[in-house]
């Protein structure tokens, strides 16, 4: 099989999981149509990505056992479903169920299955795979904006829950028929692309954990997603209230940051996989914090200030494009799903810090905060040493080995 249709497919699916970061266009929507509160329906979202992140444990140990066709292809139906029950609904509760939580639990059950099946047929390129494959994701949101406005303006909100879960449906199912695991020796008759598959100890879930670099490591996801999505989250309201902007011009940062975000994704995915993932991360979380600390200063204008959240937006991809390849690289391909879906969850619980860090803070004091989280994500990359387990006594050592 060629490898790339199992890009092809990861694409495909990524696309349209990602258009759930779309959802702040049905708020005004639902609050005309059924007059409920803003923030109880923006509470759908927050249940959406929790229980997504969440499912991505089971789904990762699931794809890992019986391939990632099946898997991907239960969780189209699922986020099909969880949408097309959405349209009837007529009550928050029900809202929440229907989309929150079978939508939710159906991007969880998909997410992890094109990423695996990339990072294990490319392993000479991980980086760049997988920044081709969470790319889609970030886009996802821009490409989906106009086709729900399209129908939210033509059919209505109830409808269009039920137009998108039908695109959803096909394009994820039809997606997922490409994902294949590779057989133990990949060899593609390409020019310069015989690939052979590295043997070196696969750990699983409950070895990963016994390990200090994986809490290292997930800490860290943590503290970038976090600081990450504290800019994202709040891109025009840090344009009104900071630089003081008018709204109009202060959205242009939302298409500007879906694009910076994927350029980053795809770029420091492949410069990863040639002068190392840490260092990567470490030069990362660098220039993280020093663009948090200049937007902290607040003596930004309309240009600076685009400047400012494209270079986050870049950086946060980087972020999500790497530590797949970090997972792959120190725990083996064998158990990716199950691995990734744990330390998966540092991106999960940065969901809900970022925000919260905004909420008890003003916008200057979170940045300097999310910086200094930054600086202590370089110095934690440093002590990073990948794990390496010996097969006959089970006993694990931490050995300094090539971290490219």
């Amino acid at each position: 099989m060629n490898r790339w249709l199992v890009v092809l497919g990861a694409v495909i699916i990524q696309i349209n999981l990602g258009a759930v970061y779309a959802w702040s266009l049905f708020n005004q929507p639902l609050i005309d149509k059924f007059g409920w509160d803003r923030e109880a329906i923006v509470l759908t979202f927050s249940i959406t990505i929790a229980t997504f992140a969440l499912v991505t444990i089971l789904a990762g140990r699931l794809q890992d056992k019986i391939g990632p066709r099946w898997v991907a292809t239960t969780g189209g139906i699922l986020l099909g479903i969880g949408l097309l029950l959405a349209s009837q609904a007529t009550t928050l509760t029900q809202l929440y169920l229907f989309y929150g939580v079978i939508g939710g639990a159906g991007i969880g059950m998909t997410y992890v299955c094109p990423l695996s099946a990339c990072v294990k047929w490319f392993p000479e390129k991980r980086g760049f795979i997988s920044g081709i494959a969470v790319a889609g994701f970030g886009l996802g949101g821009l490409i989906f904006q106009p086709v729900i406005r399209f129908f939210i303006e033509n059919f209505g909100v109830s409808s269009t829950f039920m137009y998108v879960g039908m695109i959803y449906l096909v394009f994820v199912v039809a997606g997922a028929q490409l994902l294949r695991n590779p057989p133990t020796k990949v060899e593609v008759n390409e020019k310069a692309d015989h690939v052979t598959l590295e043997t070196s100890t696969h750990f699983s879930s409950k070895e990963m954990v016994k390990t200090y670099p994986f809490y290292l490591l997930w800490f860290m996801f943590l503290f970038g997603s976090m600081s990450g999505l504290m800019v994202i989250s709040f891109a025009v309201d840090i344009g009104v209230e900071v630089v003081q902007l008018n709204v109009e011009k202060a959205v242009n940062a939302v298409m500007v940051i879906a694009l910076f975000n994927a350029a980053g994704r795809i770029i420091l995915g492949n410069i990863s996989d040639r002068f190392g993932r840490i260092n990567t991360l470490m030069v990362i979380y660098g220039v993280t914090a020093m663009t948090l600390l200049y937007m902290s200063i607040g003596f930004m204008n309309y240009p600076m200030f685009l400047g400012t959240v494209s270079v986050i937006g870049f950086c946060f991809g980087g972020f999500l494009s790497l530590f797949p390849s970090v997972t792959a690289d120190y725990y083996g391909t064998k158990n990716m799903g199950s691995n990734y879906g744990l330390m998966y969850q540092a991106y999960g619980v940065s969901a809900f810090a970022g925000p919260f860090i905004v909420k008890i803070l003003p916008f200057s004091q979170a940045f300097i905060v999310a910086s200094l989280f930054c600086v202590l994500a370089v110095i934690m990359a440093k002590s990073v040493i990948p794990p390496v387990k010996l097969e006959k006594t089970g006993v694990y050592r931490q050995e300094m080995i090539n971290q490219k």
